[in-house]
């Protein structure tokens, strides 16, 4: 397993600092390592696995897919395309999808009909649309959406920036208002901040939002590309408030975690301001992505997974807080979403990463302090058990 690792770290950037382990196999809720130990997968690729790990569903319409076509490129009409579409549509109630592949493609994709739309349809001046963005986000990689981060880890050395954002606190209504100009075009905004450490917004803070946006005639775009399909107990968690967004990017468990998968949808409104031309992806849509979606997308539907995601969420989270650790600072949770913020004076979450890896749990720190647990949805209450265990073990020593 080492001459593995030293391989990977002797080829690879160094962009990641993975914990030491080597996965070679997967199986619902579980993976093995090079060496066949068994560990609880408790990250689930930051909710890229939603259905589990080789859903059996998916699994068998990629390989149906594969022995007729993979990919035809947006040049040509696939046959599997529309009926992906279609299926999103329905089971979110928006007029039109754009199929991307990556996130953040679907974010900046997001942008892109944002600012055409200011521009066509509000009015808002050539070059002067303005988006308004959360402080604490995490939308992506590239150097737009890096260009609205308050992360210095990730803008340090990447400049010159992309003009047009501007950043408000997360979870204060009247900051967004004020920060509301002639020339805002959008809010893109996720309704629990993930890889900021799952913060969880006050209680109506997005009915707010919503109503602000509204009267602003400010579009409201939510990145659910982590929070939807299941994750926070809804199928999306803008449900959990009763509203709904212009637009939602969607992506990770579209993919059913097997091929990357991502789409944008909204109104007819706002997605006529495309032309043939104006935007594209070769890989978007293609019929082996569309299968997979299609798959992923039913089996959510059809094993009640933001039904479990509820129940179980609420369970593991009630578990965990039964610790009363003294380690642990907060609990926050939102279905399977939960992030457990260690103490400053305990040291940072890393090293209880690493003492769950021995113990068989693998899960990942974010901002430093925080542990991120984002099980497959399929986890059931015995693995929950027997990980809270796990967990009150290490946080004990």
């Amino acid at each position: 397993m080492q001459k593995i690792i030293s391989e990977t770290e002797r080829y690879s950037a160094r962009n990641y600092h993975p914990l030491p382990v080597v996965l070679a196999k997967g199986e619902g809720v579980w993976v093995w390592d090079k060496n066949g130990k068994k560990y609880l997968d408790m990250l689930a690729a930051y909710s890229a696995v939603n259905q589990g790990h080789r859903h059996p569903k998916i699994i068998q319409a990629a390989k149906d897919q594969m022995e007729r076509i993979t990919i035809t490129s947006r040049a040509f009409h696939n046959d599997k395309m529309g009926e992906f579409l279609s299926l999103l549509c329905d089971v979110t109630g928006f007029d039109k999808a754009l199929p991307m592949n990556t996130g953040a493609e679907a974010v900046e994709t997001s942008i892109k009909a944002a600012r055409k739309w200011g521009n066509k349809v509000k009015g808002v001046a050539e070059n002067r649309a303005e988006i308004i963005v959360c402080d604490n986000n995490f939308h992506g990689r590239t150097v737009t959406i890096i260009s609205f981060s308050s992360e210095e880890q990730y803008k340090t050395g990447f400049g010159p920036f992309t003009p047009g954002f501007i950043s408000v606190e997360f979870g204060d209504a009247q900051k967004l208002e004020e920060a509301i100009s002639e020339n805002t075009v959008a809010l893109l905004i996720e309704p629990v901040q993930g890889e900021g450490g799952v913060i969880v917004p006050p209680e109506g803070y997005m009915k707010k939002v919503r109503e602000i946006t509204e009267r602003h005639r400010v579009l409201l775009i939510f990145d659910e590309i982590q929070t939807g399909l299941g994750r926070t107990g809804e199928l999306f968690s803008y449900i959990h408030e009763k509203i709904r967004p212009d637009m939602l990017i969607v992506g990770k468990a579209l993919g059913g975690g097997v091929y990357p998968v991502s789409a944008v949808l909204s109104s007819e409104e706002v997605m006529g301001v495309f032309k043939p031309g104006d935007h594209g992806s070769t890989f978007g849509g293609n019929p082996l992505a569309s299968a997979v979606a299609t798959a992923s997308i039913k089996v959510i539907l059809n094993e009640k997974l933001s039904e479990k995601s509820k129940e179980n969420g609420r369970y593991f989270a009630q578990r965990l807080k039964e610790m009363e650790s003294p380690m642990v600072k907060e609990i926050r949770s939102r279905g399977l979403m939960i992030g457990i913020e260690i103490k400053k004076s305990c040291g940072t979450a890393r090293k209880y990463c690493e003492l769950l890896l021995e113990e068989g749990i693998l899960c990942k720190e974010t901002h430093d302090q925080t542990l991120r647990f984002t099980p497959p949805l399929i986890i059931g209450k015995e693995e929950i058990d027997w990980a809270v265990g796990k967990i009150k073990d290490v946080l004990s020593r």
